[in-house]
């Protein structure tokens, strides 16, 4: 797998949001915690607002900005955001999400680890829109969707255990609510059971993602450390664990 070393994290002049990768086709931007990624209140910023600054003042353009909004991330989350630049590459990485041929790892903290140090876990999960929660459900009740991911875990500081966790499927909240499901809830997620604090948001970072580029033969993987707030050990523990280099591209046949 092939490095690229002229790619490099820069910071938009008006925003200060961290663009990890960017070509013709796709922006890929290090998400802070507590930054909506598109549909916030009004008059407040979202990583898509911030996006589309960076490339107009990037690229000099005065009108309006196209970004195709194909993944999200919640408000209260850090790491890979990644936008479309064109319809086309827009309409061709939305299908790879949602034919789940993407490959998405997270980290998180939790106060405690789980009873196994890895597994895979299989439950029902629907939407609790009055209370604006997911929620485990039995296969029968209405909305319940089969959810499933994997996760292991990495080290243990002194009172926190740092998880690995790998979704295969992409409902909304699902490792908050998997996590509080196994009864160690992410640390500063209060929605989802619990009751320690964590600086701008939650303990939970979209470490990496794996694509295929919608244009060019190639496999990417974009990649980006935690923020400050995240603990000197759980930062030495990822760095031991994963050969992280912002952008890896493997060429596919064309």
């Amino acid at each position: 797998m092939k490095t690229l070393p002229e790619v490099q994290a820069v910071a938009a002049d008006t925003s200060g949001l961290q663009v990890i990768y960017q070509d013709n086709h796709l922006l890929v931007v290090n998400k802070p915690a507590g930054l909506a990624t598109m549909g916030a209140l009004p008059h407040v910023p979202t990583a898509l607002d911030l996006a589309r600054q960076y490339i107009a003042h990037r690229y000099n353009k005065p009108g309006a900005v196209y970004l195709g909004v194909v993944s999200r991330l919640d408000s209260a989350v850090s790491g890979v955001l990644i936008f479309a630049r064109t319809s086309k590459a827009a309409a061709r990485l939305s299908a790879q999400f949602r034919d789940r041929t993407t490959r998405k790892t997270y980290l998180a903290l939790t106060s405690q680890p789980p009873e196994q140090p890895a597994a895979l876990i299989e439950c029902w999960l629907r939407r609790d829109e009055e209370r604006y929660l997911t929620v485990v459900a039995r296969p029968n009740e209405p909305g319940a969707q089969h959810s499933s991911l994997e996760y292991r875990v990495l080290g243990q500081g002194r009172s926190h255990s740092l998880l690995a966790i790998t979704p295969h499927s992409g409902r909304k909240h699902q490792i908050r609510a998997q996590m509080q499901a196994l009864n160690v809830p992410i640390l500063g997620d209060r929605k989802y059971g619990s009751d320690t604090a964590f600086p701008n948001g939650i303990a939970l970072h979209a470490l990496s993602l794996q694509f295929r580029h919608p244009v060019l033969p190639e496999l990417l993987t974009i990649s980006t450390l935690p923020p400050a707030p995240w603990p000197a050990w759980a930062l030495a523990v990822i760095g031991q664990e994963f050969s992280l280099t912002p952008v890896t591209r493997l060429p596919l046949p064309g």
